[in-house]
């Protein structure tokens, strides 16, 4: 937890497009206070323009971008925030007016991933993803890397330092993936022995009440708090399912809206365990006014990881916080969802019964595929 004394001051900037409410706007500068409090700031301002598209130098017209350094400088702001990416020459054009340090949300969503990473695989997957951020925004004012590695034979002839600096990082890149493909092999040959074990996979949005869930269902004390992107890792425990089941679950890093692509790619082999679960159990949180958007950036995760054959359990948690009409027409609306209350233990009983069926027809299907005689060969 960070120090309150030690909180940076925040102003938060969306632009409202064609295809965007100001409703939806807001919705989406919450988000981004939430993960701004996450990282250690306290957001004090949201600053909204209405655009018909980005302007490509600074993404806010010239003269709402000279509001927001009026009001960094009135206000002894520390950080501006973008709900949008910026390149490089953008951010370099708004620091220029803005006399503050300016990054976007993909630069803050990997800043919480490197804050709260513990594993030594999680922090390389999250160093990969933001060196291969950082590489195309280097300019001019980027602290070059050679006083780091050094050394003879770090410059080439003719070569300038950013280029240098751009060869050490790709470099590094490389190194990292080459860690992480030998860590993913090794995880492939685990499951690999024991492929006829039942796994299932925690899926959702962040903050939805996955590792809550985890501890009800597995009588675990993972830590859990009201705050986003809590668990990176993997985490995975027994599921008793009965005196000789062989099941387990798995949580897993929650999802977001734009989640940097990089991450995403660089955290496969953790979110593995979802691509080669027996069954998904997708947790919505029922309360969230925006559920079905949220719902929609998972589902967009999970094609990326090519989970199409693999059976789900979409499962709506926190109905103790809704009214009793809008949970009817919830279930009216998703009749074969089950819907739950973790704080609550609402629910809990059925989709153990729910979970176990899966799991009955797990073994019986290798029971029968392992009664098959091997076919010999000519």
């Amino acid at each position: 937890m960070i120090d309150p004394k030690d909180r940076e001051t925040a102003v938060v900037v969306g632009v409202i497009t064609k295809n965007v409410t100001i409703k939806k706007a807001k919705t989406h500068l919450d988000e981004l206070a939430r993960l701004a409090d996450t990282a250690g700031a306290e957001v004090i301002e949201y600053i909204i323009q209405k655009r018909d598209r980005f302007n490509s130098t600074s993404l806010l017209g010239s003269g709402k971008l000279l509001e927001v350094a009026e009001y960094v400088k009135t206000h002894d702001v520390d950080l501006v925030i973008f709900d949008e990416d910026l390149t490089g020459s953008q951010v370099k054009k708004i620091e220029s007016i803005v006399p503050c340090k300016v990054i976007d949300r993909s630069g803050l969503i990997l800043d919480i991933f490197a804050r709260n990473a513990q594993t030594a695989e999680s922090k390389r997957q999250v160093e990969v993803a933001q060196l291969e951020y950082i590489l195309p925004r280097l300019t001019r004012a980027w602290t070059h890397l050679c006083r780091q590695v050094g050394g003879i034979g770090t410059r080439g002839p003719g070569e300038t330092q950013l280029e240098v600096d751009r060869r050490l990082i790709r470099k590094r890149i490389t190194e990292l993936k080459k860690r992480l493909k030998k860590s993913a092999s090794i995880k492939q040959r685990q499951h690999d022995r024991r492929h006829t074990s039942f796994h299932a996979a925690l899926v959702g949005y962040t903050n939805v009440g996955k590792s809550s869930l985890m501890n009800l269902l597995t009588h675990s004390q993972i830590k859990t708090e009201d705050r986003l992107f809590v668990t990176l890792d993997a985490t995975t425990r027994k599921l008793n399912l009965g005196l000789h089941s062989n099941a387990v679950l798995s949580d897993t890093v929650g999802f977001i809206r734009k989640l940097p692509h990089k991450l995403i790619e660089s955290f496969k082999s953790t979110l593995g365990v979802v691509s080669e679960s027996s069954i998904i159990l997708h947790i919505i949180d029922i309360h969230e006014q925006d559920f079905a958007d949220q719902m929609e950036v998972t589902a967009k995760v999970l094609s990326e990881l090519d989970t199409s054959d693999i059976p789900r359990i979409t499962i709506f948690n926190k109905i103790d916080l809704i009214e009793r009409e809008r949970l009817a027409m919830m279930k009216s609306k998703f009749p074969d969802a089950l819907f739950i209350s973790v704080h609550k233990k609402h629910g809990i009983e059925t989709l153990n019964k729910r979970i176990e069926k899966f799991y009955s027809n797990h073994v019986k299907k290798h029971i029968s595929a392992s009664a098959k005689p091997a076919t010999k060969g000519w």
